[in-house]
């Protein structure tokens, strides 16, 4: 009777409760343990956990893979065959040119390189290595006077063009001073002047006859276009004394730049008459020139 009456009866009746009843419990019940501690035994816990980003096995290094296409050696190889084609061939070519310039020069062929004028090379011009040494001087005068005819013409455009533009003369003297000009240039070249070099070079009658003859047509301008009549040639389209003397009256000028003309073309007048007796004089074999010619031909013979 006495262990009924143990609990305090104003105490409230503690209520039986079933700890199996909360799921919680009831699962963590039922899971199987695995041991190692609350972290894997409680599932509440491990539902609010974030996952772990993935990271690379080596993640000091660089995952980024490189293409190497199976054929590269392949490629190499073949570009190495056609280089050392390309290079035997350039050999090859370069051996048979050396070839051919030995054979040109053993028959006496010369092959001439455009050297002139230096800042264009149009022509080949050599006088030191083509020309003989006893008519290098010779050659040198000529060659001067081809420059001198060449700068007598560039003036004479250069006094048309300033006649043209003072109102001196029309336009028709300044198309002449180019026609002369141009012209001028390239006959002078091709008619006389390389004639003569050829003609120094190789001793040829023929061309020293081409020669002369077309000289004597390059003095006969020089004189005229020195003293410029009004005949022939159009009034003002060469700067002669004649010219010259008839625009003073109109422009001081303009008709100083004609006298400066006339005194070029006689200037190249002179030298062009002693150029021609000294050539004569080498195709008869007199002067200085034939001489050292000779005596170089009997110092050939003496060795």
């Amino acid at each position: 009777m006495a262990g009924r009456y143990d609990r305090n009866p104003f105490e409230p009746e503690e209520e039986e409760v079933n700890p199996f009843s909360d799921p919680v419990v009831r699962a963590q019940a039922t899971k199987p343990s695995y041991g190692g501690g609350g972290l894997f035994n409680d599932p509440v816990s491990n539902s609010r956990l974030s996952p772990l980003p993935h990271e690379p096995a080596f993640s000091g290094v660089d995952d980024a893979t490189v293409d190497i296409p199976l054929g590269a050696g392949k490629d190499l190889k073949k570009k190495e065959k056609e280089l050392k084609a390309r290079e035997e061939e350039l050999r090859r070519r370069e051996q048979d040119l050396k070839r051919r310039e030995e054979a040109a020069e053993r028959a006496g062929i010369r092959i001439e390189k455009k050297n002139w004028p230096p800042f264009i090379n149009i022509l080949h011009h050599d006088i030191a290595n083509d020309i003989p040494a006893h008519s290098r001087g010779l050659q040198r005068w000529a060659y001067a006077s081809w420059l001198g005819i060449l700068l007598c013409l560039f003036w004479n455009f250069i006094c048309v063009t300033a006649a043209w533009i003072g109102g001196v003369g029309g336009v028709s003297i300044f198309l002449l001073g180019i026609v002369y000009m141009l012209s001028g240039y390239v006959l002078s070249y091709f008619l006389w002047y390389k004639p003569l070099y050829r003609a120094m070079r190789s001793d040829s009658v023929l061309r020293f006859g081409w020669f002369v003859m077309f000289y004597l047509l390059h003095i006969a301008f020089c004189v005229y276009a020195a003293v410029a009549p009004p005949f022939i040639f159009k009034g003002k389209s060469l700067a002669g004394i004649i010219t010259a003397i008839d625009i003073f009256s109109s422009n001081i000028i303009i008709g100083i730049f004609y006298v400066v003309g006339f005194a070029l073309f006689t200037l190249e007048s002179l030298l062009s008459i002693w150029v021609l007796k000294g050539v004569v004089q080498y195709f008869r074999g007199e002067g200085a020139a034939a001489e050292m010619k000779r005596n170089a031909a009997a110092s050939r013979v003496a060795i």
